[in-house]
């Protein structure tokens, strides 16, 4: 089989979960994949698409699976948030009043870091990305994220956060308006699922939401991200 695709027990062990659970959910049309020769074949890029729907609805427990699971020997680091996350890659309050303000003021934010060698390439995927699916969530987050990875037009992978004095339309489920925004930007998909895992379970932490969206200025903000993902037990 191509390196390319995922057997069965590949998809497996790259989601921590039992090969006859994941044999169920193939065969009931739940995972996208297909039969080759009578065995099952996945595409990572088509899988890692499905995935990021799937957390959504993911416990902090199979959160942390599949955190631990999408580790690479390339970012071992403990707290992946606050170690793409830095100071001048936030901003509150954002001054933007559309979608296409935000995403452009969290493009020029994570460009701070001189890790983002093509913006405009960048602000594109972005855009595409949220052209196919809103990366907003009821609480009043977005994740705006590349449709994939883009390891030609970064240096490093990068986090940014933004917080709007007021909430906008972001094609949130229920028209819920939005305000808070982290963009991410990985060069590989492991890194990519990995940092949306521990970001969903940051959303998750009681208070952590309120505490962010009280936060007066980019510094405290910073303080208040960083702390929580240090937090977090592993």
């Amino acid at each position: 089989m191509s390196r390319d695709w995922f057997s069965l027990e590949d998809l497996a062990r790259q989601l921590g979960r039992d090969r006859r659970e994941i044999e169920k959910l193939v065969n009931r049309g739940r995972i996208p994949g297909r039969k080759t020769g009578g065995e099952w074949q996945f595409h990572p890029t088509e899988i890692t698409h499905w995935l990021e729907q799937e957390m959504r609805e993911y416990t902090d427990r199979e959160l942390a699976v599949l955190e631990q699971t999408h580790r690479s020997s390339e970012f071992t680091d403990p707290h992946p948030i606050s170690a793409l996350l830095r100071l001048e890659t936030v901003m509150v309050p954002l001054e933007a009043r559309t979608k296409r303000s935000v995403l452009e003021s969290l493009v020029e934010l994570a460009g701070r870091t001189w890790e983002v060698w093509q913006p405009a390439a960048l602000l594109a995927a972005v855009q595409e990305r949220e052209a196919v699916l809103s990366t907003a969530f009821e609480n009043g987050v977005a994740i705006p994220h590349p449709r994939n990875p883009l390891p030609d037009a970064l240096g490093q992978s990068v986090i940014a956060f933004g917080r709007l004095p007021s909430g906008i339309a972001f094609g949130a489920p229920h028209n819920v308006m939005t305000d808070m925004f982290f963009l991410v930007v990985c060069r590989d998909s492991r890194t990519h699922l990995h940092v949306l895992a521990r970001l969903g379970r940051l959303l998750q932490t009681p208070g952590f939401i309120d505490e962010l969206r009280a936060a007066e200025d980019s510094v405290t903000a910073y303080e208040v991200i960083c702390k929580a993902d240090q937090q977090i037990v592993e």
